[in-house]
This record gives C-alpha cells, sequence and structure tokens, in this order.
C-alpha cells in the first residue's frame, strides 16, 4: 500500500496500526457499515428513490409529493404501497424502489402471520410486535447509536482536556480544588441519575446527549492532567514562560500534542461506552423517545417477546459485533501510539 506523503512517526504508527490485521479490518468493517448506514433512506425506505411520471422524474424520498401529482383525488401524501397508487403511476411510467422498502417505522401490513412474525424473503430478519421490519429499523438504529456516540466522545473528550490541561498545567489550588471536584462527581451512581433526570426531561436526541455529557467528559482528565504536570516542567516551555508567551499559547502550542498522543488511544473505547450507556438507557425506557430506532429498544423488544428469539438474537448480535470492532481498533491505535512497538 502507498503511504502518502506524511511525517515519518505519522508513518510508522500508520505501519504499526496496518500491521494489526484485527484492528485494520475491524476498522474497514466499522467504516463501511456505518458509511451505508449514513445513507439509510435510500437503503430503507417506504418511498421510491425515484418515480418517472408522464415525462417528469421525482425524486420521493427527498421530498414528498401529494397523491393528485400522480393522478390521484387526494392531496395528502402519496402512499406508494397503495394499489391504486401504484398503479396510477405504473401506467404513465415507472419506480425505483430501495432494496428494502420499509423504514423504521413503517407498519407492514401483508404479514401471513401475527406479529412479530418470522424472518422471510419479504423481512429477511423479521417483523418486531408493531409489525415494523426489523432489518430496516436495524440500519437506522446502528445510525443513531454510532452518531450519537461520536457526538458524546467528541463533547467529551474536549471538555475533558480542557478540564485535565487547567488542572494540570497551573497545579497548586486549582488541581487541589479540581480533584475533589472530580471525586466527589464521579462517585455518584451514573447511571440511576440518567434515569432520574431523564424521566424529568423530554426525551430527545440533543436533550439525551446532553444530560449524558454532565458525567461522560471525565474519562481524559486524569490522562491530560498527569501529561500536563510532566510537560510544564520542560526546559522549553519554561522558556516559552519567561519569553513571555501567553498560557493558552504555551498549553495549546507545546504541551497539548503530547498530551493528546495518549489520549487518542483512549478514544474507540469512550466511544464504545458511549454506545453501551445509550443501549442500555434505551433499553431500560429512558433513552430516546418512544417510536425512535434503538438497539435497546430492540433488545427489550427480545425480552417482551421470548415466542420471537429473532429478535433477542438481533439485537445481541449487532451489539456484540460493534463493540467486537471498536475494542479491536482501539487495540490497534493502542499499538500504533506505543513507543516500544515495532514494525513486524
Amino acid at each position: 500500500m502507498r503511504l502518502p506523503k506524511l511525517r515519518p512517526v505519522t508513518k510508522r504508527r500508520w505501519r504499526i496500526f496496518a500491521a494489526n490485521r484485527r484492528g485494520f479490518w475491524s476498522l474497514i468493517i466499522f467504516g463501511v457499515l456505518f458509511g451505508l448506514s449514513l445513507f439509510a433512506e435510500f437503503i430503507a425506505n417506504d418511498r421510491p428513490i425515484l418515480v418517472w411520471y408522464d415525462g417528469s422524474l421525482y425524486s420521493p424520498v427527498l421530498k414528498a409529493y401529494p397523491e393528485t401529482t400522480f393522478g390521484g383525488e387526494f392531496a395528502t401524501e402519496a402512499d406508494y404501497h397503495d394499489p391504486e397508487v401504484i398503479k396510477l403511476i405504473q401506467a404513465k411510467g415507472w419506480m425505483v424502489w430501495p432494496a428494502i422498502p420499509y423504514r423504521y417505522d413503517t407498519i407492514v401490513t401483508n404479514l401471513d402471520t401475527a406479529a412479530p412474525s418470522p424472518p422471510t424473503w419479504q423481512n429477511l430478519l423479521g417483523t418486531d410486535d408493531q409489525a415494523r421490519d426489523v432489518l430496516g429499523r436495524l440500519i437506522y438504529s446502528f445510525r443513531i447509536s454510532v452518531l450519537f456516540g461520536f457526538l458524546l466522545t467528541i463533547f467529551g473528550s474536549i471538555i475533558g482536556v480542557a478540564a485535565g490541561a487547567v488542572q494540570g498545567y497551573f497545579g497548586g489550588l486549582v488541581d487541589l480544588l479540581t480533584q475533589r471536584f472530580l471525586e466527589i462527581w464521579s462517585s455518584m451512581p451514573v447511571l440511576y441519575l440518567l434515569i432520574i433526570m431523564a424521566s424529568f426531561i423530554q426525551p430527545g436526541f440533543w436533550s439525551l446527549l446532553g444530560i449524558m455529557l454532565l458525567f461522560g467528559w471525565m474519562s481524559l482528565v486524569g490522562l491530560v492532567r498527569a501529561e500536563f504536570l510532566r510537560g510544564r516542567n520542560f526546559d522549553y516551555v519554561r522558556a516559552a514562560r519567561a519569553m513571555g508567551m501567553l498560557d493558552a499559547r504555551i498549553m495549546i502550542r507545546h504541551i497539548l500534542p503530547n498530551a493528546m498522543t495518549a489520549s487518542l488511544t483512549y478514544l474507540p473505547f469512550i466511544l464504545a461506552s458511549s454506545v453501551t450507556t445509550l443501549t442500555a438507557l434505551d433499553f431500560l425506557g429512558f433513552g430516546l423517545p418512544p417510536g425512535a430506532p434503538s438497539l435497546g429498544e430492540l433488545l427489550l423488544q427480545g425480552k417482551n417477546n421470548l415466542t420471537a428469539p429473532w429478535l433477542a438474537f438481533t439485537g445481541f448480535f449487532v451489539v456484540a459485533i460493534m463493540m467486537t470492532l471498536l475494542v479491536f481498533i482501539g487495540e490497534a491505535v493502542r499499538d500504533a501510539f506505543d513507543p516500544r512497538k515495532t514494525v513486524v
């Protein structure tokens, strides 16, 4: 594999990461799965991707069209699964459907058995107890779980790095007071507090992210604090301080790069922890709003419908595979940033 023009240390880290085949392929698999989930509307949807009707091209997956657009009688949005609408469109054109003709909230009406129904060629992973296609919900659930984990990891890491940097660089009373606050804050039962706060606040993506961010920023504080406590005594830092350079510039330019080298190795594990926490809250009923695609809600349905084992198996294997991939990626990143590792 031909590498782009990078610094020697970056090339070395990439080679060590790629040498860990388990982590390398886990990154590729996870990246492909997440990339596909970003286009979930074009993969699983109850609207066609394209409709050619009477010489005009429409894209219902991007825009809602009334039934009258296709010669119907009602001004409401067209139901593309309605046989009458299908007949009207096919009379003067054609439709291109997604691979899965169901969205995460689409009710499948033409089931042969009562919901939850077992896997068939029509519903590859079956339907849940509300007659919704499991595979369609799974794609949307995977996307929202990973995006939630990414945002929580990014924002939490920014706050944690900033807190650890201030604490380690200034030391003294600032370090003492911050340490006492962290000891109190980290000793709180986080899951119970999240459940209590979620019961008072209307659950939503951003509100839940804000609640979890209150307790999800402490992972990197200790590591960054230790790096800044060590780095502030280096000769070049003392020289920069003696020359009158601002403390903020010294922290960002001279000490932070060294601290981030160690911090980056923890990010995949923090992401896995964030996704697990969201799944646990959804399983307990204190996570995303009812009806939203959620891995925890799928696990809960498996628990409540023991006669439909495909629900429990699907939820378990998806969560297990996702966590396994993230852990393997984290191990490869940790090896890449380990100065003692060499390329075999």
